[in-house]
């Protein structure tokens, strides 16, 4: 008896070691890629890019303006590509910076962008 003990407290040990992840696999995850944007707007008030990348939230994105009147912001966005847009001073705005576009949901053109 004490053969199949030892035996079951061998087998437990096995499933809770398979259970647990290795430390390394949380760094191997993160593949985020840092990408800027920036748009010539030195008369705007307000300007944030908004997209998928930030379910359309203007607030989670807000860009800053430089002392040349060029709004800037660095986000860090996983691979993948992305349908966005400037909001400039509640107007919406493509990215002149970037010809590639495609039709929203809503009918209107939206800027596209590749990270990865």
């Amino acid at each position: 008896m004490a053969t199949k003990k030892v035996v079951k407290k061998a087998s437990s040990v096995k499933k809770r070691a398979s259970a647990v992840k290795p430390a390394a696999t949380k760094k191997q995850a993160n593949t985020k890629k840092r990408t800027a944007f920036s748009l010539d707007a030195p008369h705007a008030k307000h300007v944030s890019v908004v997209g998928d990348f930030n379910d359309w939230k203007p607030e989670k994105n807000p860009m800053k303006k430089d002392a040349k009147g060029i709004w800037k912001a660095i986000l860090m966005i996983e691979p993948g590509t992305y349908e966005y847009k400037f909001l400039v001073d509640h107007d919406w705005w493509t990215d002149p910076a970037h010809d590639k576009t495609s039709v929203g949901p809503f009918g209107s053109h939206n800027s596209v962008i590749e990270v990865g």
